[in-house]
């Protein structure tokens, strides 16, 4: 803090200073320190909001000028330019995009009054107002909706965007979204900008489609995992499936070559009848085969001759698994958004 601050600081009354402290020891107790807009916001509403955040975030309003204080005082200075307005001070020790996703899921919506700007499009949907005849029709056609009496009650022929985002509500406006108990605001705790670990968050940031960036992060692993299994580069996840596809096509080489492994002996033999009996179906007189191959069937010698192919097919198959991404996509959907609860709360 500068000489400067310091004589404003100490020039300050005592209960001005105590409250600057106060808030100086909220912002230094807490990992995220945010700064809120309360505008709009009723008194008894404002304590409900704060109520239910407690054990996750701690809100506390004070004058501007304090709260600008307390944050020079403690180094945050990026957001003393967000104290502009009704605002108040928010700490919590959840990440920015798990506030963020509180404070917006606490809003509700609620009546805009005359004089307010528009924070979106007002639109009063098509369909029956359940309004009885009478001059209430005139009101909603001079706001611009389009409006008629049809089957003993008030009807809006079409869907009618009746004012538009950033412009001001009239008095007129006010009286019809009140009758038809259309609520175009949201009223809550508006996150204008957040500090944690030293880095600014605006809203923007905060801002993101969760399920979009989970599912992007397990494309982006199965496809990881792809490249590891074709490179090959071994991993911890990986080193598996490449020892499996490295045993296969060693004993489809083993069988390919008839090397006389021990392991192999069992596949070699069988091998090795099965050609016997498909040769043996191929000769027309039984009576220059020994009796036991006499009746052999041709289809079943063809089927046991493939047996010793099906292996390096099975292999195959090991490989494609590794080139199939899709396949992959469902096997790492638990493993590569690994650690995304505790990013996003």
């Amino acid at each position: 803090m500068s000489a400067q601050a310091d004589r404003k600081t100490e020039n300050l009354p005592q209960w001005k200073q105590e409250e600057v402290d106060e808030l100086k020891a909220l912002i230094e107790s807490y990992e995220s320190v945010g700064i809120v807009g309360i505008a709009g916001i009723p008194s008894k509403q404002l304590q409900d909001m704060r109520r239910d955040l407690h054990g996750t975030a701690e809100l506390r309003v004070s004058r501007n000028t304090l709260q600008v204080r307390a944050l020079e005082s403690a180094g945050l200075d990026d957001l003393v330019e967000e104290i502009e307005g009704q605002v108040g001070l928010i700490g919590t020790n959840d990440n920015p995009f798990a506030l963020y996703k509180e404070l917006e899921a606490s809003k509700t919506p609620a009546p805009i009054n005359e004089g307010e700007v528009a924070p979106n499009d007002i639109v009063i949907p098509e369909g029956d107002t359940g309004v009885d005849p009478g001059p209430f029709v005139g009101e909603l056609q001079s706001i611009g909706a389009n409006a008629r009496i049809e089957d003993g009650s008030i009807q809006v022929m079409e869907d009618s965007t009746v004012l538009s985002a950033g412009e001001e509500v009239s008095a007129d406006l006010a009286n019809v979204l009140n009758e038809l108990g259309i609520e175009p605001k949201e009223v809550g705790l508006d996150l204008r900008a957040v500090v944690a670990e030293g880095v600014l968050f605006d809203p923007e940031d905060l801002d993101i489609d969760i399920e979009a960036y989970e599912s992007d992060v397990q494309t982006a692993a199965a496809r990881a995992r792809n490249l590891s299994l074709n490179a090959p580069f071994p991993t911890a996840t990986t080193a598996p499936t490449l020892i499996a596809k490295a045993t296969g096509e060693a004993k489809s080489l083993g069988l390919q070559a008839a090397i006389e492994d021990e392991e192999l002996m069992p596949d070699l033999v069988s091998k090795a009848d099965a050609q016997l009996r498909a040769l043996a179906a191929q000769i027309d007189d039984e009576e220059a085969l020994p009796e036991e191959l006499q009746g052999v069937e041709a289809p079943a010698a063809e089927a046991a001759a493939d047996e010793g192919e099906d292996e390096s097919e099975a292999d195959q198959d090991t490989e494609s698994d590794a080139d199939d991404d899709t396949d992959d996509d469902d096997e790492d959907d638990g493993d590569g958004a690994e650690g995304l609860g505790a990013m996003f709360g």
